[in-house]
């Protein structure tokens, strides 16, 4: 297992095959503020790729183009996020997705627990170490324990994608998971449009209070 930082863009050699997990950081959560820092991607294979984004000029042709390829599956775990961060710094539309959020919540409706490290607890048997979470993505050189843990966020989605698709073929929600994977890029336009936090298919389309 090796993490590898590249410094603005990916390689020119490197090949993803036909699935990639991917993840982002930011400096916050806000897609108003907040700058994308890093893109982590994995083949699945044990490794991750960490882009450390240049800020300023977001140019990264190759990671664009394999975000902009469609003959490239992308796993995410909650892509309406990542999915509006990488169309608002990088122009793509990073699809087609696969997202474990969303697949969780249509299989592990006995449950309201459904961020990452619950998934991979339960699903796989890996504890992962949210330590890092609250960190500074901006900084010009990233820790090792900053770099270890935006790559545990990508290592295991493709075993947790066999283990969803398979309850959701099991419960007959394939078809549902799938048209909700479809739909999020457009979940993600209306956030970056001002639709973020009003439920539009609600009949009082009110934004939630505080």
């Amino acid at each position: 297992m090796t993490n590898y930082l590249h410094k603005h863009d990916l390689p020119d050699d490197i090949d993803f095959g036909k699935s990639v997990a991917v993840d982002t950081e930011t400096q916050g959560l806000s897609l108003v503020r907040d700058k994308l820092c890093l893109v982590q991607l994995s083949a699945g294979d044990g490794d991750a790729h960490i882009v450390q984004m240049d800020r300023k000029t977001y140019d990264a042709p190759n990671l664009k183009a394999l975000m902009a390829d469609q003959s490239v599956e992308k796993l995410y775990h909650f892509a309406r996020f990542d999915l509006a961060i990488l169309k608002r710094d990088l122009g793509v539309t990073a699809g087609p997705v696969f997202c474990t959020k969303v697949a969780s919540g249509l299989v592990r409706t006995y449950t309201d627990m459904h961020g990452l490290k619950n998934l991979c607890k339960e699903l796989i048997g890996v504890d992962l170490s949210k330590q890092q979470q609250s960190s500074d993505w901006a900084a010009d050189n990233l820790t090792e324990a900053q770099i270890a843990y935006a790559a545990s966020d990508v290592l295991y989605l493709h075993q947790l994608q066999r283990v969803l698709t398979a309850r959701l073929m099991r419960e007959d929600r394939m078809d549902m998971a799938r048209a909700c994977f479809d739909f999020l890029p457009t979940r993600a336009d209306l956030d970056l449009n001002g639709w973020d936090g009003i439920d539009i298919f609600s009949h009082a389309m009110r934004r939630p209070k505080d």
